[in-house]
């Protein structure tokens, strides 16, 4: 695992250049403010980090100011923890209150935007929630007239795409937690293990080499490969000439790793190895394509023509891969529509799937950081032949 000394949360010149290069791009497209509702945003300009936000009770708001530093606007039980970051404005109400949960709060601090009939950007666009009640939001809206809402999507993923050395290094921590959890799995692994077992398994394993948590422990165990990539485990037990894949979204300090990995148990066949063998090179196109000036359209097609020697469907998933964070898929989308090109101080999954045999599926998943000239692996690269668990 990487031996740089890491510090939890970091230093305020951090989010205060988050929040200059934020104010800079406000500027170029006439934004008066942002008002951001959800957890990672919040979080990307403040340092804000609690589970608290797995409830729904409460709503919780920022607002970026053309100038100067965010104000937070949150309930009375969020405001010890928010005066301890870098903030000096913490405007808090006592919630939940539901004939109004801090609408009048926003009113007041909107007002002079919506007076002078200035533009609020709000997150509109795919992979944004607005995270507050809508009847909220329509009161608010209702309550500023002169308010012109405008979408800031584009700026604030924008943003969060190119990650700062210090969050490299939280992500490069947590992908090395996660491949040294993965290759103690053969370990642990058992023939006619329940694979609900390995996954509980797995889970204890990565806690106990650093992780934070391991809430993302995904995969499938079946005869000669597996045809679902989502589900959670079941008590089925491991049989020779299963495949097994397991994918996961380990945790440090609110950074995600995300990767997978697949094992034949006992014994394979030459379908699963020659779509491993596939996957693997497709991979391997991916992150030679993952260099800046080249979209993620490339990745995608760079990817899709090593898969197509096997299968020609094209990616039926959707897509061959996505950023990463403080999220576990973040933007961009490594897919035939996505443009987004390519830049330095990325993190992205590579992510190839391809069918064959009888309605069965193979992923491959890797985490990477764009560098200038090289590309980084984050995640400790998988073995070019599929792995066999032997008993």
């Amino acid at each position: 695992m990487s031996t740089t000394t890491l510090h939890r949360g970091f230093p305020d010149t951090e989010f205060r250049a988050r929040t200059e290069a934020a104010q800079t791009l406000m500027a170029s497209l006439d934004l008066a403010g942002m008002l951001l509702t959800s957890e990672s945003e919040v979080r990307y300009f403040t340092g804000f980090q609690t589970l608290f936000w797995q409830s729904p009770t409460r709503s919780w708001f920022l607002f970026i100011p053309a100038q100067g530093k965010p104000i937070a606007v949150i309930p009375e039980i969020g405001a010890e923890l928010m005066r301890q970051s870098w903030l000096d404005d913490v405007r808090t109400w006592s919630a939940p209150a539901p004939d109004d949960d801090g609408i009048s709060l926003l009113t007041e601090l909107l007002s002079p935007l919506a007076t002078r009939g200035e533009r609020l950007g709000v997150l509109k666009g795919h992979e944004t929630n607005l995270r507050m009640p809508l009847g909220d939001w329509e009161r608010l809206v209702f309550a500023l007239p002169g308010l012109q809402v405008t979408d800031c999507t584009g700026l604030i993923q924008g943003l969060r795409m190119i990650k700062s050395p210090l969050e490299i290094n939280k992500l490069r921590h947590i992908c090395a937690i996660g491949s040294a959890a993965f290759a103690a799995v053969p370990e642990f692994v058992t023939l006619g293990m329940p694979l609900e077992d390995v996954f509980r398994e797995f889970r204890r394993t990565a806690i106990a080499l650093g992780a934070d948590d391991a809430p993302y422990v995904v995969g499938a165990a079946d005869q000669g490969g597996y045809a679902d990539v989502i589900s959670p485990p079941s008590r089925r037990p491991l049989c020779a000439g299963d495949i097994m894949m397991m994918d996961t979204g380990c945790t440090w300090d609110g950074y995600y790793c995300d990767f997978d990995r697949n094992w034949a148990i006992a014994k394979t066949s030459d379908d699963a190895r020659h779509a491993y063998d596939v996957l693997w090179r497709a991979t391997e196109a991916g992150i030679e394509a993952a260099r800046p000036g080249n979209t993620c359209r490339d990745l995608f097609l760079a990817m899709s023509s090593v898969i197509a020697e096997l299968d020609d469907s094209g990616g039926d998933i959707g897509r061959l891969g996505h950023g990463l964070g403080m999220q576990l898929t973040e933007q961009p989308s490594h897919a035939a529509f996505d443009t987004t090109e390519i830049k330095e101080n990325m993190v992205l999954t590579i992510e190839p799937s391809l069918s064959y045999g009888n309605g069965l599926m193979m992923v491959h998943e890797e985490n990477i950081v764009v560098g200038s000239s090289t590309t980084e692996l984050l995640s400790l690269r998988a073995a070019q032949e599929l792995p066999v668990i032997q008993f």
